[in-house]
């Protein structure tokens, strides 16, 4: 009797011990005798003690902080970044099978890309073209961990670390490209103006009445000066009509 109640004790243990419940965004990765027979889940799995056993595999989406490297760009610049891999599993028996630890390898694999495609750049790809490099490592790691069974969606680059020395000569590198631009801005507006006032003249050499007129004009505006003596040249264009009309 007390052998049979051991039985029934055993048998119950190895029961529940064979129940496994899994969430939705769990799979298992079953191995019977060492040798891999699928995956299961999610929801209710059993499996058998002693012949069988399982991995438990997280499908969620993985956010992985890539730790700064020291990098030396195609200009000789050297800089330090970071960034951030957002990556999750598809194929759980790979990821089991194929590497030690998926984990480990994503990040050792996302730290020498990063220094790769970073050298493979100048410093002024690095800091405008940001998405371009982006969009090179995110290509580049998810061809690296398709054969674990990672999906690499997103690669961010997050900070970039310059020398204190860098920084100076970049600062006075956009100081010089400021101060160029405004001297090129200045010399287009002495250029238009000059070429406004020509097309004037031209207009008023055309026009002898339109001169005298604006010479009167400028007169008008002389005279509201606060002067006590006022002396101005009296042009011969303008009295060349009365001129001729004396003369006849």
């Amino acid at each position: 009797m007390p052998f049979l109640i051991a039985v029934l004790i055993l048998i119950v243990v190895l029961l529940f011990s064979a129940i496994n419940v899994l969430n939705e965004y769990e799979r298992a990765v079953v191995f019977t005798l060492g040798r891999f027979r699928g995956i299961k889940g999610p929801g209710l799995v059993l499996i058998y003690p002693v012949v069988q056993r399982m991995r438990k595999v997280d499908l969620r989406v993985i956010v992985l902080s890539v730790p700064k490297q020291d990098v030396i760009t195609r200009d000789n610049v050297s800089v330090k970044v970071n960034a951030v891999v957002y990556f999750r599993i598809v194929d759980p028996g790979k990821a089991i099978i194929q590497v030690a630890n998926a984990f480990d390898a994503t990040s050792q694999v996302a730290q020498t890309t990063l220094r790769s495609v970073v050298g493979q750049h100048e410093m002024d790809d690095l800091l405008s073209q940001r998405d371009k490099l982006n969009t090179d490592l995110q290509r580049i790691l998810d061809q690296s961990t398709e054969a674990w069974g990672i999906k690499v969606s997103t690669v961010e680059i997050k900070d970039v670390d310059l020398d204190e020395t860098m920084v100076r000569a970049m600062a006075k590198q956009a100081e010089a490209e400021r101060t160029r631009r405004a001297k090129i801005i200045n010399a287009e507006g002495e250029k238009q103006a000059a070429d406004t006032l020509v097309e004037a003249a031209r207009s008023l050499a055309a026009q002898p009445t339109a001169m005298q007129l604006r010479y009167l004009q400028t007169l008008a505006d002389i005279a509201h000066e606060r002067t006590q003596l006022l002396v101005f040249p009296l042009p011969l264009d303008l009295i060349k009509p009365l001129l001729g009309q004396r003369t006849e």
